[in-house]
């Protein structure tokens, strides 16, 4: 869930520098996807858009500059030099694919997913061909899939702690708990407890034990090995849910605000910021928080979808050009047939209200691919606002199977429960 703003790349830069924890990286930079809210489920008749190699261009980015961009630009040109050569294919599309993540712009695994189109069904590759290639196939939400390839790496390399995160953070979104809890125990045989540690309290608090992960994540933020800038970063939104799914919402705008203050182009505690914001009803700072003196058009859907709930809820006049903007988006991906950045497209249909019986339809179709507790939310609230509430049953046993629960998510699935529907025919 999906956005992950920033897995390392295969050259050093900011996400990997030697000595520091290559796991908490990396599973930073899939808590990203997981809780972003920027993640895309294919529809059955489309894909997300994937250009040609000779079409593959680098972005002009306010994040890519420096050394990054530099960098970036070295390894697109060894793959444009050689795109049949494995090595080459491989550093490319883990760049251009970080820079997704890092930019809220999921289109850029497209750019990934060229590159790696001549090994694309490849039964023989490397560990990290096997690594690379399951998380493009993860951004796709070809999410079983991407898992087998991860798998594959695990078997080749075991001794990888980044391909120990990214499979427990899909286990996490495919809602296997079981398996999850597994990751975190061998992450601890093979990496030890303080890495365990922050695994561990990431699945307590998406299996109904919040506070005793807020006890955790702050143990973690103190530890030495977890000082530098990006740690602190991912430590302290695992640390904001934690606070938040317990319903301790002020404490995590306080965490997060700190973050953000610290780090002004951290995409997913903004949104998550701008999100918790908007639910208690402090419009005018979400909408600040969302837009960050950007231009609207700048904006990811994301945030401009928080930008846009906030406008409605201050009965501002620039209301409608927000919703023109997030409406014009909408259509022109679905003309260039790219799959939809999902979740705030279910925002828009739902939480806005732009097309409830779309967002429930839409919403069936997302929980099959992943089980996460924004899109249960969304799930119940289209269910309840249709008189459907049985349709979102698969949401309740969710719930009861997996023990998560937050504040929000409570009071929907008791009414759900006591729903008129609930006791009708099953749909």
């Amino acid at each position: 869930m999906s956005n992950m703003d920033k897995p390392n790349s295969f050259v050093v830069g900011p996400w990997q520098r030697p000595g520091r924890s290559q796991g908490l990286a990396l599973w930073a930079s899939r808590a990203c996807l997981v809780f972003m809210a920027c993640g895309a489920s294919p529809l059955s008749a489309q894909d997300r858009f994937q250009p040609a190699a000779s079409a593959v261009v680098l972005p002009v980015s306010v994040h890519a500059g420096g050394s990054s961009a530099a960098s970036l630009r070295e390894l697109d040109k060894a793959w444009r030099a050689q795109p049949r050569d494995l090595t080459a294919a491989t550093a490319y599309a883990r760049a251009v694919f970080i820079l997704g993540l890092k930019e809220g712009d999921l289109r850029w695994y497209g750019s990934a997913k060229a590159a790696m189109e001549p090994w694309w069904t490849s039964t023989d590759l490397p560990a990290q061909g096997f690594f690379v290639r399951g998380l493009i196939k993860q951004g796709f939400h070809d999410f079983k899939a991407g898992l087998q390839d991860i798998n594959q790496a695990i078997a080749l390399e075991p001794q990888r702690a980044e391909f120990w995160s990214w499979r427990f953070a899909l286990h996490l979104l495919l809602a296997d708990m079981a398996a999850a809890r597994q990751d975190a125990s061998e992450i601890d045989k093979l990496f030890g407890p303080e890495e365990a540690q922050v695994y561990r309290a990431v699945w307590m608090y998406r299996s109904g034990q919040a506070l005793p992960a807020v006890g955790l994540l702050k143990a973690s933020l103190r530890l030495p090995r977890f000082q530098d800038a990006s740690s602190q970063d991912w430590l302290g939104f695992h640390l904001g849910e934690a606070h938040r799914v317990s319903g301790q919402s002020e404490a995590a705008v306080a965490v997060w605000s700190a973050r953000l203050k610290a780090n002004p182009e951290a995409h997913l505690l903004r949104l998550s910021l701008a999100d918790v914001l908007n639910q208690q009803g402090r419009h005018a700072r979400a909408k600040t928080v969302a837009i960050a003196k950007q231009s609207t058009s700048a904006l990811t859907d994301a945030l401009l979808m928080q930008a846009l709930l906030a406008s409605r809820g201050l009965k501002e006049a620039d209301e409608k050009r927000l919703a023109s903007l997030m409406d014009a988006r909408l259509k022109s991906q679905a003309l260039r047939q790219e799959a939809l950045i999902e979740r705030p497209k279910l925002i828009y249909q739902i939480t806005y209200g732009q097309d409830m019986a779309a967002g429930l339809a839409l919403s069936q179709e997302n929980w099959q691919l992943q089980k996460e507790p924004p899109d249960a939310v969304l799930f119940a609230q289209a269910a309840l606002a249709l008189g459907r509430a049985r349709v979102a049953e698969p949401v309740v046993k969710w719930a009861e199977q997996t023990g998560y629960t937050d504040a929000q998510l409570a009071p929907l699935i008791e009414q759900l429960k006591k729903h008129p529907s609930w006791t009708s025919a099953r749909p």
